[in-house]
């Protein structure tokens, strides 16, 4: 079997979980312009809400990105769909998330994402953990850092919470990829 073959097997399989994530978006993570992971502690509250609302804003503007989530807590949620609240509080805002499905951060996500998206503080230590060696600190940041420059703000969870924290959570997500958008939305790709 020629090598370009047997390389290309090898994207394809690697590729697989993030291809039934995203199936029929028409986003191949090896070709996507921006790769982008959101990541909270369960994956089920804050971070498919930050895929959704980032995923959403780059389609309207044909942008080839790739947005993901994850989850710190590997004990929980793992193929769960997103929280019945961050769905509903999704939809008033005219957003689907209910396809997504709950998976565990993983060290390898620093192998195929180009930015990784805490959404508090202690969220980007248990990356840190979790990743070890492969943890680069030029591709993490804190999601509200990009409103609030070097602030250091954390996405409060809401699922200690009532409806309303989910609606603030959403704005304070909307705002901050917007300005991801801002950002990175005119970067010429290879």
């Amino acid at each position: 079997m020629p090598v370009a073959n047997v390389i290309g097997i090898f994207l394809l399989i690697r590729a697989l979980p993030y291809q039934a994530k995203h199936k029929g978006t028409g986003l191949f993570p090896t070709f996507a312009g921006m790769k982008i992971l959101m990541v909270c502690l369960g994956n089920i509250c804050r971070s498919p809400l930050a895929e959704g609302i980032l995923e959403s804003k780059a389609r309207k503007l044909g942008l080839p990105w790739l947005v993901d989530s994850a989850g710190t807590n590997n004990n929980y949620h793992i193929g769960e769909a997103p929280h019945p609240l961050s769905q509903k509080v999704a939809r008033l805002h005219s957003l689907d998330i209910s396809g997504q499905c709950a998976r565990a951060f993983v060290a390898d996500d620093f192998d195929h994402f180009d930015k990784i998206y805490a959404m508090s503080g202690d969220i980007l230590t248990s990356i840190k953990q979790i990743a070890r060696k492969k943890f680069n600190p030029e591709k993490t940041d804190l999601l509200l850092n990009e409103v609030f420059p070097g602030k250091n703000l954390d996405v409060p969870d809401p699922w200690y919470g009532e409806e309303p924290g989910y609606h603030e959570v959403f704005e304070m997500i909307d705002k901050a990829c917007e300005k991801i958008i801002e950002k990175y939305g005119n970067l010429k790709t290879a």
